[in-house]
């Protein structure tokens, strides 16, 4: 009978190559599918959705099936949830009674009232607790003097309460006037720092679940503050090293002694809060709003809502913070382990338009602005990349204690038919199975078709070349002592590389030959070292003998010997050459009768340009032709002049000092003449306006002697004219001085 597995495998290839991309196997003739596929997924728990007595919010409750490692089509399944109405809830209030919150205190008294007949609008199963904190009793935090430690004021007249870190005042209870009670009965505190001890409370409030009475409905826990908070490491100005180390710490009377520990991290808040299933509202004050916001994007299920300086919106602000909570639904799975992937598809809209389909998976799985009674429906992808033992983890969504348990049974082994014992596809010398042989005691190889070696040395030496280390030099694999190559390796080591000789026209030896073993074999009128020589001497014949009889035909090509030139070498060289330099060191009127002994036989043609010549000498080009009837013609002409760049970069750039300089003298007279000419406009204005009065002073005395000064019969303007013109003259007679330097230095 013939197995579904045999003869997948080549003479060589290792047993690995069984697995492979669905691609890959495809293409080898492996048909569907590649591994037996899966066993059936089984529903061990799947209650209907209820809203009724028995709350069933999530939808199934426990689910148990397969997984095998890299399966094709991974394991799909649909989780359901529908939030029901008036589902019970755990309400903590944890309160700031630092001395900035007494207003809020007083206020929080009046509402106490309000704030639970809100809650009890949304479930009638409520039960509320209340706590409060002040900050760490250590300095800096707080004062150590006795009297500041009994009354810490910080005003007289004023009565305030020790401080404390945290204090439980209040467990869960459905007893809402206990609660009321409880709240007037609170008297202010106050410390020294602005930030409070809120991570303290925030702590030991979610991990004394049995002291603060947490069950299993909603829990929601309102922190309300108006100012900052202590985090991890700022314990060290107290000298408390130690981390939390996330139990509880509440004395029989509820209190927290925070002087043991330091501060929490938002990490640590942030997983304890996750792990109990707590939804944390910040009720803050709008001056530090930003800095919650911050905190709020860390830690899972927490919204922030802004208070009114004396809290009296805290009522509104829970009954917002809540309906946003609640309007969101978030599926996360918790213990999975590594090696397992969880993908999920959310679909929000009621009805569910189906299974997934062409939709991306994603690693979180969100609904937002979710009703009342309104079903979403999540489908999880699982995917195994590696062997594992049974596992299971568990799927919930934030903030509900109902949980999805997950049971994973690993298959990590195929069912590939029975087993065939001294099977003939493996030499009758072992067992088949899987398609791959388990060969008896010695023997060996792919098919068991090697015999163990009496001299008890390994198959394996025998494929060492040169007591090397590696295997057929690491380019095959040894099969019964002998080499096994791969790719374009060859020999009996798999020593020869058949992919590398020497190329020609970007060709392994030049398309004419077969490389083997490092070496090109030449087919044909070829021959050298990349097969790029060809025996063939037609491109060599003349008239005469090949080449002339002046060179000699190699690889269907001419090489000259010396004194010659020209395809077949029919042009003397050292003629044309001796001519050549004749025609350099004479003028053209000259050349007939000074070059007639150098150029004696050639046909001299003297040209203005020579583009196409392939000849060069001194400061001519030329070329040489000889014509069927032997007659050599000479082609010159001289070399195109070029211009010398010296004086051509000193003459611009003495060109362009000249310019600029003008041009800057320009527009500087240009200017001041336009300023000159609005100053004495100015001026002429100015003396239109004024209204001299002619009033003799009686006490003025006429001058005995009278001196002309000749400027003064100048006018203003005339004035002016004349000292710019004298000023321009000075600006001329430097310039023409630093011109005078710039050129005689050049």
């Amino acid at each position: 009978v013939h197995h579904p597995f045999q003869g997948f495998l080549q003479a060589g290839e290792p047993s690995e190559r069984r697995c492979d991309a669905k691609e890959a196997l495809t293409s080898r003739g492996c048909k569907e599918p590649y591994p037996p596929e899966t066993d059936e997924t089984l529903l061990m728990k799947d209650k209907e959705l209820s809203a009724s007595d028995d709350i069933i919010q999530l939808r199934p409750q426990q689910i148990d099936f397969q997984l095998r490692v890299g399966e094709y089509v991974p394991q799909t399944f649909k989780v359901s949830f529908k939030r029901a109405e008036g589902y019970p809830i755990d309400l903590y209030y944890l309160m700031d009674l630092s001395f900035s919150m007494g207003d809020d205190l007083d206020m929080i008294k009046k509402l106490s009232q309000d704030m639970v007949s809100t809650l009890q609008s949304f479930t009638k199963k409520l039960r509320i607790g209340f706590g409060s904190f002040v900050d760490k009793v250590a300095l800096p935090y707080v004062s150590e003097m006795k009297k500041k430690r009994r009354d810490p004021s910080p005003h007289r007249g004023t009565s305030c309460q020790p401080a404390f870190s945290f204090q439980n005042l209040l467990n869960l209870t459905t007893d809402t006037a206990a609660f009321e009670n409880k709240v007037i009965g609170q008297m202010i505190s106050a410390n020294l720092d602005s930030p409070e001890s809120g991570f303290d409370a925030i702590m030991q409030a979610a991990v004394c679940k049995e002291v603060i009475g947490w069950d299993d409905g909603t829990k929601i826990l309102v922190y309300t503050s108006d100012d900052t908070f202590h985090m991890a490491g700022d314990g060290r100005l107290a000298g408390l090293r130690e981390p939390p180390d996330g139990n509880c710490h509440l004395s029989p009377s509820g209190l927290y002694d925070g002087t043991r520990f330091d501060y929490p991290s938002i990490g640590q808040l942030a997983r304890v809060l996750t792990a109990n299933n707590i939804q944390l509202i910040f009720a803050v004050t709008k001056n530090i709003s930003a800095a919650y916001e911050e905190l709020s994007k860390m830690i899972p299920q927490s919204v922030v809502g802004v208070l009114e300086s004396d809290s009296s919106n805290v009522v509104q602000l829970i009954k917002n913070a809540y309906n946003s909570l609640s309007s969101s639904v978030v599926l996360e799975h918790h213990g999975a382990p590594q090696g397992l992937e969880v993908a999920y598809q959310a679909h929000c809209t009621s009805p569910s338009p189906g299974p997934p389909g062409l939709r991306p998976w994603s690693q979180r799985a969100e609904c937002k602005d979710i009703k009342i009674n309104q079903q979403v429906d999540f489908y999880v992808q699982l995917n195994m990349s590696r062997c594992l033992e049974q596992t299971e983890f568990h799927l919930s969504v934030q903030g509900i204690s109902e949980q999805l348990k997950v049971v994973v049974r690993m298959k990590c082994e195929c069912d590939c038919g029975p087993v065939e014992e001294a099977s003939p596809s493996c030499s009758g010398h072992g067992t088949l199975h899987c398609g791959t042989c388990s060969c008896d005691p010695g023997f060996l190889g792919q098919a068991c078709d090697c015999q163990q070696s009496e001299d008890h040395v390994s198959l394996d030496e025998k494929c060492r070349h040169g007591g090397s280390s590696q295997l057929c030099s690491g380019h095959g694999s040894c099969e019964c002592g002998k080499c096994a190559c791969q790719r374009s390796f060859s020999g009996q080591f798999c020593e020869c590389d058949d992919s590398n000789c020497a190329k020609s026209n970007q060709q392994l030896c030049g398309g004419n030959g077969k490389c083997v073993c490092g070496k090109c074999n030449c087919s044909g009128a070829y021959g050298g070292e990349a097969c790029d020589c060809s025996t063939h001497t037609d491109r060599c014949q003349t008239a005469g003998r090949p080449c002339s009889g002046s060179g000699e035909c190699l690889c269907n090509r001419c090489v000259c010997k010396g004194g010659f030139d020209g395809d077949h070498f029919l042009v003397p060289l050292l003629v044309c050459r001796k001519c050549v330099t004749c025609l350099s060191k004479h003028k053209k009127e000259e050349v007939a009768e000074a070059c007639g002994v150098p150029c004696e036989g050639a046909v001299l043609s003297h040209k203005k340009t020579l583009r196409d010549a392939y000849c060069s000498f001194q400061s001519f080009l030329y070329d040489v032709t000889l014509t069927p009837q032997g007659i050599v013609h000479l082609r010159y002409a001289e070399m195109p002049s070029s211009i010398d760049k010296t004086w051509v970069i000193i003459g611009s750039s003495v060109s362009g000092i000249l310019f600029i300089g003008l041009l800057i003298i320009v527009i500087s007279r240009l200017l001041l003449e336009l300023s000159y000419r609005r100053e004495y406009q100015s001026f002429v204005a100015s003396q239109q306006q004024t209204n001299w009065k002619e009033t003799r002073n009686p006490l003025f005395k006429g001058a005995t002697t009278t001196v002309m000064n000749p400027l003064c019969s100048l006018t203003p303007y005339t004035l002016q004219h004349f000292q710019t013109i004298h000023c321009f003259d000075i600006y001329i007679f430097i310039y023409m001085i630093f011109l005078y330097y710039i050129l005689f230095y050049i």
